[in-house]
């Protein structure tokens, strides 16, 4: 028998819900956030895939966009990473309330680097989630996923 990761990722939330407002992170207004990392890109990856472990958070996969794209002969000028992550009893309770919430489950998480040479976290916030499928019946679990992704993005906040 697999053990449930849901008590983790509800000590991760508490957490993160008393961590929120020190956390170094913007919302803008297409439901972006964007949490700047204290780590160069390499590291950054390194500790958000070690925090989502830790937390019994099943990883589903890595995306190295700038490796994609130099194979089609595409130069991005920065590196940028996608990470797929989630846990099936909290995340698809968002697509039983609304089957287009698919589109934004599992969780992906974006490592990427500015022109400045900054990295940053990036993610859909779930309340913006939540108001583009008009899901009004899971605000818990919204809360719930909001906090564990802070958690994780904490992990490298700077």
């Amino acid at each position: 028998m697999k053990p449930n990761p849901l008590p983790r990722f509800l000590a991760a939330a508490l957490l993160a819900a008393a961590l929120g407002s020190t956390l170094a992170q913007t919302v803008q207004d297409n439901g972006v956030v964007r949490v700047k990392s204290a780590y160069n890109v390499d590291e950054t990856i390194a500790r958000l895939k070690a925090d989502i472990a830790a937390k019994g958070i099943r990883f589903f996969g890595e995306v190295d966009q700038a490796q994609l794209a130099k194979g089609a002969d595409v130069a991005l000028k920065h590196r940028s990473t996608l990470l797929e992550f989630g846990n099936p009893p909290l995340g698809t309770q968002f697509i039983t309330a609304r089957a287009e919430a698919g589109l934004d489950w599992p969780v992906r998480l974006l490592v990427t680097q500015d022109e400045r040479g900054d990295v940053w976290a990036v993610y859909t916030d779930f309340n913006w989630i939540a108001q583009r499928h008009g899901i009004t019946n899971r605000g818990e679990q919204f809360k719930t996923a909001s906090g564990v992704v802070a958690s994780i993005t904490g992990a490298v906040a700077k």
